[in-house]
């Protein structure tokens, strides 16, 4: 069973994503993907973009570890539903609605972002089957909507090739975590 690790949420378990459709981060990777994060201080008052959500853990943490908004995008149903879920709990806690899902492909939900739109952390954890030119369209729709500074981290099997980035990002670290990698990249 998955849970939220740290932050004002911490140590509170999270609703899964019912069936095999999604596989959810580990929470080894978690921790240190957001030891990274913090080391990099993008999550506090972050504006945090989670794109094929699943469960929406990620995004979750981050409203736990102190991001002044997150916002969860998953068109699966049974997904969505447990992003609903989680984001329920986190801002129960919380105290305010810090964390909102939006049921939609993660492509239209780009094609609507208006100018104002714009966030500090952004993850993507696309289903394996999405091929690398479908992945660098939708991080081509991103990229606009990057604040300066902001952090994008790509998550993929670790047999699949880097992305291809758009001209906007640049990678700047990767790592590796058994089946997972993890690629990390910035507004060029």
């Amino acid at each position: 069973m998955s849970r939220i690790i740290a932050g004002v949420a911490g140590a509170n378990p999270l609703t899964s994503v019912p069936g095999t459709a999604t596989r959810p981060t580990t929470d080894r990777v978690k921790e240190a993907l957001f030891s990274r994060l913090e080391s990099l201080a993008v999550i506090d008052d972050s504006r945090v973009l989670d794109l094929y959500a699943g469960s929406g853990a990620l995004g979750v943490e981050s409203a736990s570890r102190g991001a002044r908004s997150v916002d969860l995008v998953e068109f699966d149903a049974k997904a969505s539903d447990a992003c609903q879920r989680n984001a329920d709990l986190v801002n129960q806690i919380l105290g305010g609605k810090k964390v909102s899902v939006h049921r939609s492909k993660v492509e239209s939900f780009l094609e609507r972002a208006t100018a104002r739109d714009v966030w500090d952390l952004v993850f993507l954890d696309p289903p394996y089957p999405l091929d690398e030119p479908a992945l660098s369209a939708v991080l081509a729709k991103l990229s606009p909507h990057l604040d300066e500074g902001a952090v994008v981290v790509v998550e993929r099997s670790s047999r699949s090739a880097e992305p291809d980035w758009p001209e906007a990002l640049e990678c700047f670290a990767d790592k590796k975590y058994g089946e997972t990698k993890l690629w990390f990249a910035e507004p060029s």
